[in-house]
């Protein structure tokens, strides 16, 4: 047998194979199945957002998005994911670099937990804090006590939304830093270097892509929270109503023109934070 017939094809050349070994036919239905998909369930819905948000003129949307209690659920919205989203990244950099680093009693517990909050429904999450912060909560009486309130005000928001966000940093980097492995770090602690300059100048160089990854998932649940932050908010106008919160209020009161308005301003964060998504990926050579 010749040398020639005893060469298999290379991954490379079996991979461009195996692209073009499909009929045009099969191709274009794929993509027509997908595009249509996408058509019916991403773009249709979005642009009925925008078209409802604008059905009654310009000013009309401005005025609904200016309202007091719109711009108290904007402020809240923002509020929430500045405390919540460095506190998710301080726990994604340790946790991550504890299990990727490091063999200790309890590791696949904590990934456990860290997981948690993917099988817990929203819902489910809120109640929690309400048994354990409310009035009459395991920890009620004595809040109350000390005039310190929890639920259907800022902090149980505050709380409901870090549960429900905790994983996406974390799961973020883990996979990325267990991959990298811990040999350059070993290298810059043999140099000299301190444990804090070895993060700044090796570790975080090494996973700033991951981290700002993350840093966009978890900021983009954060401010489409809805389930979680809708039991312990208490829906108390100008107050504990997140953007989510204002468009459910509205639509209720079937106020369909205003509420589509609040909803339009969340789209467009998604649609930042798909941009942005994109951004990173492109960066980080995804693609």
């Amino acid at each position: 047998m010749s040398g020639y017939e005893n060469r298999g094809p290379g991954p490379e050349r079996s991979g461009k194979s195996s692209a073009i070994s499909e009929p045009p036919y099969i191709r274009g239905l794929l993509l027509a199945v997908a595009l249509t998909f996408m058509g019916i369930f991403l773009i249709m819905p979005l642009t009925a957002i925008f078209l409802q948000a604008f059905e009654k003129g310009i000013m009309a949307y401005v005025t609904a998005i200016s309202e007091s209690e719109t711009l108290a659920a904007v402020r809240l919205t923002l509020l929430t994911a500045a405390i919540v989203v460095p506190l998710n990244v301080l726990f994604g950099v340790c946790a991550a670099w504890a299990i990727a680093k490091f063999q200790f009693f309890g590791k696949n517990v904590l990934i456990t937990f860290i997981d948690l909050p993917f099988a817990v429904s929203p819902v489910i999450a809120g109640l929690i804090f309400v048994i354990i912060f409310g009035l009459h909560g395991l920890m009620g009486p004595w809040l109350s006590s000390h005039n310190i309130r929890i639920i259907f005000a800022v902090p149980g928001i505050v709380l409901a939304t870090i549960f429900i966000t905790v994983p996406f940093v974390a799961r973020e980097l883990i996979p990325l830093m267990q991959e990298q492995g811990s040999e350059e770090e070993e290298a810059a602690l043999v140099l000299g270097a301190g444990g804090w300059k070895t993060f700044f100048k090796v570790t975080l160089p090494n996973i700033k892509w991951g981290l700002m990854y993350g840093v966009i998932l978890c900021s983009a649940r954060t401010i489409g929270e809805f389930g979680a932050v809708s039991v312990v908010s208490g829906h108390i106008r100008g107050k504990t109503l997140t953007l989510p919160l204002q468009v459910e209020i509205l639509y209720n009161e079937y106020n369909f023109s205003a509420a589509f308005a609040v909803a339009s301003l969340l789209t467009l964060m998604a649609l930042a934070a798909l941009a942005a998504k994109n951004f990173i990926e492109w960066k980080s050579g995804c693609y």
